[in-house]
């Protein structure tokens, strides 16, 4: 019988992603492939199929129409669906309507689509002067029926969106938080004059519009909307809060938790725990938030995190979806880079791509770039990592080595955990998009058992430059320079004296136990360089380099680093092991990734430690 491979190991020896590998199987484009169960299996011998996709100019020479804009920053639905590229998202409103639950809230990571999706439920189920399913018939959901086109245009919508509600103190806070309600209460200003609406109603209404209202009765504004809106349209309305975890964020950063969570209890009790005045509520957010009674007995409220199967296509791109948009933007065979860099999310069972950094992707040129890495904060997770100990840093380094481990995931992780348990970092980064569950196991408590990974290599780029620069605070900026310098001109003395100086001074004794330490100190050395990307644990030649740093300008050299460490090593062994490091990078052939973007001056450096000594080979 003939040796099979996997496709993992297809993928590796043809350098593709396992989806096209895969894709080609389903597609009989590998001869003597066969499905066992859910997996293929390839003959060893097969050969890498000749691209048959269409190529970006043979596309541009064929296609001359005008091209759709790219939606960047599009929040708007009714202009992103009819003056922008938009992919068709609006059979989230169907699966709504099938379930029809009273209160939904998902939770995904930032630059999800959660905005433009709540717009989109909203310019579908509210009544309005014009005519908006004129932005609807040529979508999916209006070829479903008339059942649910019945629902189009039918109610009052309350949208509020709190993504920008990000201040300093509760005071401020709360200022823009009475600003947004004002602006959307002037919005439904038929209530004003309606016939409906008693006296004492309208009084409270002119308190909301004009923005005079206290605390306290800012809190029941939701409930006191809801109720006018129902008099006067004698149907009950919709509720929509987007990003409603902004402010929560803000105030646990700011030291006024407390105070808007009690808000915040308050606001979501009258609006959507038992309100009359309620068809449905939407509420998104990038945490759950739900262990500090913001939602306290709300046994109407369905909860779609990234570990849930609902709703998980809708939020985020698809493989199809993307390489639909491939084609059309004449960059088909660019497919298997933007895998490579974008894909690698799971939301329930589907994969997913990183819906901003695509759109930019196209928008750049198709240059890859960490995208994402520059559209919010993540103070959150700085403040973790510095509260983490020795075994939780060594796992976040293991993740950049391109390793998995088993994790417990709370997807109802609250912001004062941080402090008394650090371990809910794994928590926090799966859902904030810095996290892959690649198998996920109901745990006794309710929670999740979940294999994690780094899902791209974006996010490895990221974990470079944000994750591992806690070590910044370590190193003085003259002493980046220095290093910096020295890589670049191949000065394995100076570099050497460096590196041993950073140990000798700002590392513990105990940091030093395991290798893990030393490529995660190197990995976050190298993110305070500037002029390369920094990539580590892929494969290039014959195996996988430890550290590269590809520049991202012509001229620039490229860095290849091998690091080896044992304990208790003499200085004539350790001198040795640097050499062989160094012989390492030379008879793997490491170099071939660079040289094949055309790099033509490359350093090689074999770094070995033990404890804190280092030696440095340079070839």
């Amino acid at each position: 019988m003939a040796e099979m491979i996997s496709v993992r190991e297809a993928a590796m020896r043809w350098n593709i992603t396992e989806r096209r590998v895969a894709t080609l199987c389903k597609n009989g484009r590998i001869a003597g492939a066969e499905k066992q169960g859910n997996r293929w299996l390839i003959p060893a011998d097969t050969q890498k199929p000749a691209d048959q996709r269409l190529k970006t100019g043979a596309f541009r020479k064929t296609e001359r129409a005008p091209k759709l804009p790219l939606p960047i920053g599009v929040s708007n639905y009714c202009l992103a669906s009819s003056e922008y590229y938009y992919i068709d998202k609006t059979m989230m409103i169907k699966d709504f309507i099938d379930e029809r639950p009273m209160v939904t809230l998902f939770t995904r990571p930032r630059r999800f689509g959660k905005t433009l999706n709540m717009d989109m439920l909203r310019t579908y189920f509210e009544k309005s002067d014009k005519d908006t399913s004129v932005y609807f018939r040529d979508k999916k959901i209006w070829a479903c029926g008339q059942k649910y086109r019945d629902y189009q245009g039918k109610y009052s919508v309350i949208f509020l969106t709190f993504k920008d509600v990000k201040f300093d103190t509760w005071e401020e806070t709360f200022a823009a938080i009475r600003d947004i309600f004002a602006k959307e209460t002037r919005r439904h200003k038929e209530l004003l004059a309606s016939d409906k609406c008693d006296e004492y109603s309208k009084k409270t209404y002119e308190k909301l519009a004009d923005g005079k209202v206290s605390e306290v009765e800012l809190a029941s504004a939701l409930l006191d909307l809801s109720a006018m809106l129902h008099k006067h349209y004698a149907v009950a309305p919709i509720i929509i809060i987007d990003e409603y975890d902004t402010p929560i964020q803000q105030g646990y950063q700011k030291d006024y938790y407390d105070k808007v969570i009690r808000f915040m209890r308050n606001l979501f009790s009258g609006g959507f725990k038992d309100n009359q005045h309620l068809s449905f509520g939407f509420l998104t957010g990038i945490l759950r938030v739900a262990k500090e009674s913001i939602f306290s007995e709300m046994n109407n409220l369905s909860i779609n995190s990234v570990l849930d199967n609902k709703y998980s296509a809708y939020f985020g791109f698809t493989a199809d979806e993307v390489m639909e948009m491939a084609e059309y933007y004449g960059a088909a065979d660019k497919y298997d880079e933007i895998c490579q860099w974008y894909d690698g999310y799971r939301f329930g069972k589907t994969e997913i791509f990183n819906p901003w950094s695509v759109v930019n992707y196209f928008s750049n040129e198709c240059e890859p770039r960490p995208f994402w890495v520059s559209t919010g904060s993540n103070d959150i997770i700085g403040e973790v990592l510095a509260q983490a100990d020795e075994e939780i840093y060594n796992r976040l380094t293991s993740l950049v080595n391109g390793e998995t481990f088993t994790t417990f995931i709370d997807t109802g992780v609250i912001y004062p955990q941080i402090k008394s348990n650090p371990s809910t970092i794994y928590s926090f980064l799966l859902v904030t998009g810095y996290l892959k569950a690649l198998k996920t196991t109901p745990s006794f408590s309710g929670d999740f058992m979940c294999e994690v990974s780094l899902p791209n290599r974006e996010i490895s780029l990221v974990y470079n430059k944000e994750i591992l620069q806690r070590l910044e605070n370590l190193i003085p900026p003259s002493t980046a320079i220095s290093v910096q310098e020295a890589i670049f001109s191949g000065d394995n003395a100076r570099l050497k004296a460096q590196i041993q100086t950073l140990l000798t001074q700002s590392v513990s004794s105990f940091d030093t136990a395991g290798e893990n330490f030393y490529h995660g100190f190197m990995l976050g050395l190298c993110a305070l360089l500037g002029g390369a990307f920094v990539t580590s644990n892929r494969e290039s030649g014959d195996g996988r380099y430890d550290i590269q740093l590809k520049p991202t300008q012509k001229g620039l050299p490229g860095i290849l680093i091998e690091l080896k460490a044992e304990k208790n090593c003499s200085d004539e062994k350790l001198k040795k092991l640097s050499e062989t490091a160094l012989q390492q990078i030379n008879d793997k052939k490491y170099e071939t990734e660079l040289t094949t973007a055309g790099v033509r001056t490359i350093y090689k450096y074999g770094v070995a430690f033990s404890g804190k000594k280092v030696e440095v080979a340079v070839g």
